[in-house]
């Protein structure tokens, strides 16, 4: 049965930031992830987290600006030093919050630089990254986002991430399949997630059109939660959506996953 996160960031906005851990916990939820945790003092999520003794799923490397509209920094040539700075910074956070995977996003990509740079500049970092977190032991992943949330995002889908998994030729590098945002960039998201289920190392969902919770949309999640059941996957699957009204009304979906 799928292990379900709540994504803090998108979930249970009807209270702060640090009251939404309770709330996940209440709902059923063993496991938490969010955007970043960096805003926040270490000690105050780590105790969050004992206190309703929730699982840190996943967090970003630092992102950038993300408030001026900056979604990662990674492909950029102008942040190398900024991007590997922020390493040290998130295996800091990963070792009080006991954080066993961290997600790169990429980045909008600039309008001043190559094709071929921003690939090599990508795959430098990337390289770079999975290393120092492998010798953390921590997990290194990678997000191909629609062009349409986020119009520009370096990493477009699924292919893509693969190749530069690839060409990283790197043992720590994986990918976060976002079943939301592959729906809208290429469909066909079971036999993509059990074709590459070996480099599949967290799952996020969300219904579309809307980026609602799932049931809202043209997306048939009782078989899509079912077929990640039946092919095996062990990871967490993080509900990155936004609630149609409260959370809490809106999770008549997962009744059968919480609280297990």
């Amino acid at each position: 049965m799928p292990k379900l996160a709540a994504n803090l960031t998108m979930m249970f906005n009807e209270v702060d930031f640090l009251d939404r851990f309770g709330a996940a916990a209440e709902a059923g939820f063993n496991g938490v992830e969010y955007v970043s945790p960096y805003e926040y003092d270490k000690t105050d999520l780590d105790e969050m987290l004992r206190r309703h003794r929730l699982t840190q799923v996943l967090f970003n490397l630092p992102v950038g600006d993300w408030a001026a509209g900056e979604r990662g920094i990674a492909c950029h040539p102008d942040r190398v030093k900024e991007f590997r700075a922020g390493i040290d910074t998130a295996i800091e956070y990963t070792g009080i919050l006991g954080c066993l995977q961290v997600n790169c996003l990429a980045g909008i990509t600039p309008t001043d630089a190559t094709t071929e740079t921003l690939r090599e500049t990508f795959v430098s970092n990337l390289r770079f990254a999975a290393k120092r977190l492998e010798d953390a032991g921590i997990r290194l992943l990678i997000e191909p986002i629609n062009q349409r949330d986020i119009a520009g995002f370096y990493l477009r889908d699924t292919k893509h991430a693969l190749d530069i998994i690839a060409e990283a030729t790197v043992s720590n590098l994986y990918l976060q399949y976002d079943v939301y945002h592959m729906q809208v960039m290429e469909g066909d998201l079971v036999p993509t997630m059990q074709a590459n289920l070996d480099s599949i190392s967290h799952i996020q969902i969300a219904d579309t059109p809307g980026r609602n919770e799932p049931g809202t949309g043209e997306i048939n999640y009782s078989f899509v939660l079912k077929s990640i059941d039946e092919m095996g996957y062990q990871g967490w699957v993080g509900c990155e959506y936004k609630p149609t009204t409260t959370t809490a009304e809106g999770l008549g979906w997962a009744a059968d996953y919480l609280g297990k």
